[in-house]
């Protein structure tokens, strides 16, 4: 998960408005419509779409990689702010387009939407773009890019700059290196249209690449950073084992239930498959699905068929050896317990579907990776004797558990059910019944709770206190979970269900906002708040509807007003910005030392508060974090902690 700070009209009468003719309908050419409407290209104009620029030139590479004729991809962040993508794949083609003779291909190809070698040309059989627009989207929201390509023995050159614009044609600057073939993009993003800024950030952009190199066995990616404040940093990534080495990553944090990865493959005509997996002594499952290098973060015709076909042979097996009886009850869910797979699929016609374009919808894929999961899957259960008996063990404790869990709902469901609302005692709501503008504040301690129910906006905020630091849900099953007076609270208090069951459209609150004190307990409260949240009501998450609340850490005064500073590191800014500031600072122990007046003008109050967004950038990487932070695993998250103390201003967790 990321942490982001986030702080009409119309005439509708049916007139026609006044001069609306022939000359009030626009035509944008060439890259205009990237420049006009970005978000519709790169999702959004913030951190998220300025990364996406990178994203598009490394797929180029990784697409290269993938037919065979790539074996290396370097980039690196420059001290200029620019970013540099370099492969050693066939390079861009250089001679004259057969229509538009009088340019070059490379020229089309930066500055053309929807030009490229992806869409039926011979080019690609495989690729990982998604809408085919690529490079060119990354040239027109550049201030500058200059596109180097060696070729056929020679080294060509091309620069463009103020969106897409050529400086002059492709020119040939000498000759490529002795052997050397292949395509680097230097860009540097426009200000004008990344306002909230052009940095690019070296944790995000290393963690993609590290995931890009899993998906492509054998394939080197080096990054290097020059903006690092240590110095320049290298880091190259390079996996013989593949999705092998990923599944082992990814359960390097927790405990393996057997030593063994298991993976298996299979090709036909025109897609292709591999999967591996190792199953865990955690209680949380983690299928990340991928279709030609994307990741699908909403599933799809691939994860269905990985799933049916996993319960089917388990199953099987388990009863072929006497491990299942007539009267236990196991279902998919209990067999995947514990699980970490990767499910990677290539195909030469993508079909892809859902409101982000992650949801994968080829039938054909169902069909191949669940005759190969019955196929290979079965094999393997049959050659590890051991690790299959340790495997049905674990899914017949899972399906006594959630059998547990399932009473222990409904005992709920009753109980809430003669109460009345069923909402918990201690929550005080709003009247507002209106969930877009009602907000859930999940407060610590009785005392702050106290003070934020004074200071809030009884229409539209509720408060809920919660008492000390709840359950650890990583280490917990569900049924021992639900167990928790805390956690029961949280649940009835949001309305929206719980695990597979939540319904978003029935969460009573448009935001839920974790509010805890601004000390190291009110961190770890924090992360166990969000590790529920994560675990147990992840479409909420996926949705935007968590927020963490950023009370103060100081106070001082400057004259007669009273100054609220959030961390030390603000301090610190203060202090650069008044060296000779002579007034002693406060340090606000807790929300409840806050009386209800300050909590409300520095954390509650809308006009002026800040509020960090919690969303899951990628799936694996947050189920990675969590599992160190929360899991048991101590050495393992003292590393985490000591490898990014520096970053936590901007921590993916």
């Amino acid at each position: 998960m990321a942490l982001q700070q986030s702080n009409s009209g119309g005439a509708g009468n049916g007139t026609v408005a006044s001069g609306y003719d022939e000359s009030a309908i626009q035509v944008l050419e060439g890259l205009e419509p990237v420049r006009v409407r970005p978000g519709m290209f790169i999702g959004s104009t913030g951190p998220t779409g300025l990364h996406h620029l990178v994203w598009e030139v490394v797929d180029n590479a990784v697409d290269e990689a993938m037919q065979g004729y790539c074996t290396r991809i370097e980039v690196m962040l420059l001290a200029n702010g620019g970013c540099r993508v370099s492969d050693n794949g066939r390079g861009i083609p250089v001679g004259p387009h057969p229509q538009y003779p009088n340019r070059s291909t490379a020229e089309i190809v930066l500055t053309v939407l929807h030009a490229g070698g992806k869409f039926g040309g011979g080019g690609y059989k495989v690729s990982g773009g998604l809408h085919g627009v690529g490079v060119s989207v990354v040239n027109a929201l550049s201030r500058r890019l200059i596109l180097e390509i060696d070729r056929d023995g020679k080294h060509h050159e091309m620069e463009f700059t103020d969106g897409g614009k050529p400086t002059k044609p492709l020119d040939v600057k000498g000759k490529a290196p002795r052997g050397r073939t292949g395509t680097t993009v230097t860009f540097w993003p426009d200000e004008t249209i990344f306002q909230e800024g052009v940095e690019f950030r070296a944790q995000t952009v290393s963690e993609r690449l590290q995931i890009m190199a899993f998906l492509n066995r054998n394939l080197e990616i080096v990054f290097k950073d020059e903006t690092a404040s240590s110095g320049p940093v290298t880091v190259t990534y390079r996996y013989s084992g593949g999705i092998s080495d990923y599944v082992r990553h990814l359960n390097a944090s927790k405990e393996p239930l057997f030593k063994k990865v298991g993976y298996f493959e299979n090709s036909e005509k025109e897609q292709e498959v591999e999967v591996a997996f190792q199953w865990n002594t955690g209680y949380h499952d983690g299928i990340y699905s991928f279709a030609n290098g994307i990741a699908t973060t909403e599933g799809g015709m691939h994860e269905e068929g990985l799933k049916k076909a996993l319960t089917n042979v388990v199953k099987t097996y388990a009863k072929e050896k006497g491990l299942l009886k007539e009267k236990d009850d196991v279902q998919g869910e209990d067999i995947r317990e514990g699980l970490t797979a990767i499910v990677s699929v290539r195909i030469t016609q993508p079909q892809f579907e859902g409101q982000t374009k992650t949801k994968l919808g080829n039938v054909s894929v169902r069909s191949l990776v669940e005759r190969t999961t019955n196929e290979k899957l079965a094999e393997w259960l049959q050659e590890n004797p051991s690790e299959a008996r340790a495997l049905v063990q674990k899914s017949l404790l899972a399906g006594r558990a959630r059998l547990a869990a399932r009473q222990a709902r409904e005992l709920t469901r009753r109980k809430s059910a003669l109460e009345g609302a069923g909402m918990p005692d201690k929550l005080a709501d709003c009247s507002s019944r209106n969930a877009k503008e009602s907000e859930l504040f999940i407060v610590e301690g009785d005392s702050a709770g106290g003070s934020a129910i004074r200071a809030r906006d009884p229409e539209r905020q509720a408060i809920l206190p919660i008492r000390g630091k709840i359950l650890n849900v990583e280490r917990a099953r569900v049924d021992r979970m639900l167990k928790n007076t805390e956690i029961q609270s949280l649940i009835g208090a949001i309305g929206a269900g719980l695990g597979e069951e939540v319904d978003v459209s029935k969460c009573r609150y448009g935001k839920i906002i974790i509010l805890a004190d601004a000390d190291v307990d009110g961190s770890h409260i924090r992360t166990l708040l969000l590790t529920f949240f994560y675990r147990q009501m992840r479409q909420l998450v996926e949705g935007g509807y968590i927020f963490v609340a950023q009370p103060p850490l100081y106070s001082t005064v400057i004259g007669k007003e009273k100054v609220y500073l959030k961390d030390d590191m603000d301090k610190a800014r203060f202090l650069e910005r008044r060296p000779n500031h002579s007034q002693p600072f406060n340090r606000l122990k807790g929300l409840g030392e806050m009386d209800f007046g300050e909590l409300g003008e520095t954390t509650m109050d809308r006009e002026k508060r800040t509020l960090l967004q919690v969303t899951v950038e990628q799936a694996a990487l947050a189920d990675d974090v969590m599992s160190v932070l929360m899991g048991e695993n101590v050495e393992s998250r003292k590393q985490f902690i000591q490898s990014h103390a520096k970053d936590v201003r901007f921590l993916d967790i």
